[in-house]
């Protein structure tokens, strides 16, 4: 019996959160998003857009929900999903995250999620460095196939858009995580799990990319992802319902 169905709700607090999202060619981005519909931006040049979204997350009182939080755990995280929209049957659409992969440097913690969850986890080094301008996420994946070394300037400059978003406020809609995650299932059905939050207010920030291997590997190691976005916020309670089958 496959129980990787998110059957617990969690609750967390998000020290940091930065997340930044690449845009790269809809046909290549297709195959991964397990038969969801991509969640795509007609660029300004006429180009559309399909984005593989990094987050990178240093978080505090992971738990299950019944538990308090003195008995959670404290945590870096990076996942990599595609941005994706699944349709209802009473005609509504969801917005949400497709999950590639997911990072932690807790093990145990990775076992577990793995037994509990089609989140595709991995134990990995991690650390966070933090000043009042700057903020750091350094990872290390063993094998090489999702190290990344990211800055976030957190200081007062504000980015403007970039090669791919019109508007800031374009920006803004494709700027993670959503309200959804997606992962499919051996029997092709699809797991939806709806987080929540406190305060949201995700602020664009500039990055500086010193590495960033995932998309050295797999199926889109020959493609030029282009960064899109990044936005950042810091302390923020946030949690996940139980996961449903659709």
């Amino acid at each position: 019996m496959d129980i990787r169905h998110h059957p617990l709700p969690m609750r967390t607090h998000f020290t940091h959160s930065l997340v930044l999202a690449y845009a790269l060619p809809p046909d290549r981005v297709a195959p991964l998003s397990a038969g969801l519909d991509l969640d795509t931006y007609l660029a300004p040049d006429g180009k559309r857009h399909a984005f593989v979204a990094v987050a990178l997350v240093a978080l505090t009182k992971l738990r299950p929900a019944f538990l308090p939080g003195r008995l959670g755990i404290s945590s870096v995280m990076a996942g990599y999903r595609v941005l994706t929209r699944l349709p209802t049957p009473g005609g509504r659409t969801m917005r949400g995250l497709r999950i590639l992969r997911s990072d932690t440097d807790r093990p145990l913690l990775a076992l577990g999620a793995n037994l509990l969850t089609g989140y595709r986890y991995h134990s990995v080094r991690a650390r966070v460095e933090s000043t009042a301008d700057a903020l750091r996420f350094v990872i290390y994946s063993g094998d090489g196939t999702a190290d990344l070394d990211i800055t976030a300037d957190l200081g007062d400059r504000t980015p403007t858009p970039g090669p791919v978003f019109a508007t800031a406020a374009d920006a803004r809609r494709f700027a993670g995580p959503l309200p959804y995650t997606f992962s499919p299932t051996a029997c092709g059905r699809i797991v939806v799990v709806k987080a929540f939050r406190s305060r949201w207010r995700p602020r664009p920030v500039l990055v500086e990319v010193g590495r960033m291997s995932f998309f050295d590997y797999g199926p889109l190691a020959d493609t030029e992802p282009v960064l899109a976005n990044a936005f950042y916020l810091s302390d923020v309670d946030y949690g996940w319902h139980r996961g449903t089958l659709v």
